[in-house]
């Protein structure tokens, strides 16, 4: 069991140290480019942060691991919002500005409605399943793209601040590659020995992904989270977390979905009565968190510590629930 979870440890470092290179280079090489700075965080940077769970679902599910595609995004949504988040908000309340969050939150839900339906109602996630979460993962990249452009973000003023700050070229190639290359093995590695220390612990593979790889996965937002609450920023943390859940419910499953296909009633996870545990415990928690810090803060327009606390106190329980059921 050591070297599983020594294995397991050493796929988490390759894949923080592998996103941040992948990131930084695509960046670099973006502004060389002169492509907008909108457009790079709209992509780059947004898909590059969510790159960790991307691989680990599309490699849990090229491998067969149904339990590690599906547990990851629903797991990582529950631990960006009431982990990583929460702990910002109840470490410092913040003002929000509601009308930035708006667009993001709406399509969070819409997606979720789907994903929701789909797993309530037939259980099977299809191929056209994982299509059309792609769909509306490429509508919210031209959403953001076209809302810059009418906003006037696409000016040589917004890019100029960029001008001279690139690494050499041959750095920021390396940085891609070397990037790419962590992230490939450090997912390998990630849902490999995660699958073992499932067995070895005798539990289903999703209560894995659930806690242990979803947390893993989302340490790239809790790093920005600390950074932005250590800067006095705490409500950036908002922004990045419901555009991480957005691209995890979107882009991760949905590319883990169209690459395999699976239902929830054959990933052999745990079950009350006959009913998939992550159809009475998984999605509704994921849906209830999710919204209890967004419709609050679009209402009021500010983060409270209470709800930070709550919220805290929701993911312990829920991955004590994990684990003791």
């Amino acid at each position: 069991m050591l070297v599983p979870v020594l294995l397991f440890i050493l796929g988490l470092i390759l894949l923080i140290k592998g996103g941040d290179w992948f990131v930084d280079g695509s960046v670099d090489l973006a502004h060389r480019l002169h492509v907008p700075e909108l457009i790079i965080g709209a992509t780059v940077v947004s898909i590059g942060t969510t790159l960790p769970e991307v691989l680990v679902s599309a490699t849990g599910a090229i491998e067969g691991h149904g339990g590690i595609a599906y547990g990851n995004a629903i797991g990582s949504v529950i631990c960006n919002t009431a982990l990583i988040s929460a702990l910002t908000f109840a470490i410092r309340p913040c003002k929000v500005d509601a009308r930035s969050y708006k667009v993001p939150v709406i399509f969070f839900f819409a997606a979720a409605a789907l994903y929701a339906g789909t797993a309530y109602i037939s259980g099977d996630f299809t191929r056209w399943t994982g299509l059309i979460l792609l769909v509306i993962f490429g509508l919210y990249i031209f959403y953001t793209i076209l809302n810059g452009r009418k906003n006037g973000l696409f000016s040589e003023e917004a890019e100029a601040g960029e001008a001279g700050k690139e690494n050499p070229l041959w750095k920021s190639i390396l940085m891609l590659v070397l990037g790419a290359a962590c992230i490939a093995v450090g997912a390998k590695l990630l849902v490999d020995n995660g699958t073992k220390i499932a067995e070895g612990l005798g539990v289903p593979e999703s209560v894995i992904a659930l806690t242990f790889v979803a947390l893993g996965t989302s340490l790239p937002e809790l790093v920005t989270a600390i950074t932005a609450l250590v800067k006095g920023h705490s409500a950036l943390s908002l922004g990045n977390i419901v555009g991480a859940n957005l691209f995890n419910l979107v882009l991760v499953s949905g590319l883990a979905t169209a690459i395999k296909p699976f239902s929830v009633y054959e990933l052999g996870s745990k079950t009350i009565g006959n009913t998939p545990v992550s159809l009475i415990v998984d999605i509704p928690v994921m849906l209830f968190v999710m919204a209890f810090m967004t419709l609050p803060a679009l209402k009021q327009g500010k983060l409270t510590r209470l709800q930070g606390i709550i919220l805290l106190v929701v993911y312990a329980a829920f991955c004590i629930f994990q684990f003791a059921y």
